[in-house]
């Protein structure tokens, strides 16, 4: 198994007053992770279709994080520029079904899709609050739906699904959306890498003290569905950096900080 660190999305929010309010740039996290049976991806970004069409990721959205949409980030031309082919992808494990972290399903028809089933319900028949972040085109193409619920297996102490074999799994960390969750995988020399989706956003949500940019600090109250259980994981994932740091590798999907990092590790 081999693990990419990819940006699938880089976006540059309105109102950043520097860095001091928002980030100046924000990315779409992914990860490629070459198995022996397929290629996996963790997240999408945006798709070859959204940089086509931009409008149909919606005025308002386009207005506040202002995405490049640059083709070349896209999950497709990357795999592509690796030398493999789109058919190779046979998985997609996805933190949740946001615009921003969907997009790309439909440039690989053929991969199962993995989702926690309390989020597939809630992008299929979304509440009124829920409807903006939901593009249903994203997913017209009708993808191999693999649902999950959240059996009994456990993970460092949070509970969790096997998504494929014991080196993938869901943990859910519900509040950022109703199925939100992280994707755990785990390297072969026994580390565990912990795509904690957008259960925060800035890597000084898990710092102690903790240290965000208080426009990324409403964002996210405003965003989630159940803004206690969010700040609830949040402090679980502090608790979980602070004791396992040398086993447990956590990251966010927008954190270029964090990407930057992790890039050729």
């Amino acid at each position: 198994m081999t693990v990419h660190h990819l940006n699938c999305a880089t976006m540059r929010p309105a109102g950043t007053i520097g860095g001091r309010v928002l980030p100046s740039r924000l990315v779409a996290h992914c990860l490629l992770v070459e198995r022996g049976d397929g290629l996996l991806l963790v997240d999408t970004g945006f798709g070859t279709r959204d940089v086509a069409d931009p409008a149909r990721l919606g005025r308002p959205f386009r207005a506040a994080v202002r995405p490049a949409l640059d083709p070349a980030e896209t999950a497709r031309a990357q795999v592509l520029a690796r030398g493999h082919r789109v058919d190779d992808v046979t998985d997609i494990v996805l933190t949740h079904l946001d615009l921003d972290h969907a997009g790309g399903i439909g440039d690989f028809p053929r991969a199962r899709v993995h989702v926690l089933g309390a989020e597939l319900d809630a992008a299929r028949a979304p509440h009124l609050r829920e409807r903006p972040r939901y593009v249903a085109a994203q997913w017209a193409h009708g993808p191999r739906w693999q649902r999950h619920g959240v059996a009994g297996d456990s993970w460092f102490g949070f509970k969790a699904v096997t998504a494929l074999d014991d080196d993938v799994l869901l943990v859910p960390l519900h509040g950022h959306t109703r199925g939100h969750c992280g994707v755990a995988v785990r390297r072969p020399d026994g580390h565990w890498l912990l795509h904690a989706g957008d259960s925060y956003f800035h890597t000084g949500d898990l710092a102690t003290p903790v240290s965000t940019p208080p426009g990324l600090r409403a964002f996210q109250r405003l965003m989630a569905v159940d803004d206690l259980q969010r700040r609830h994981n949040q402090e679980r994932l502090r608790e979980l950096v602070a004791a396992l740091a040398g086993e447990v590798t956590v990251f966010s999907a927008h954190d270029a900080t964090e990407l930057a990092a992790l890039v050729g590790d």
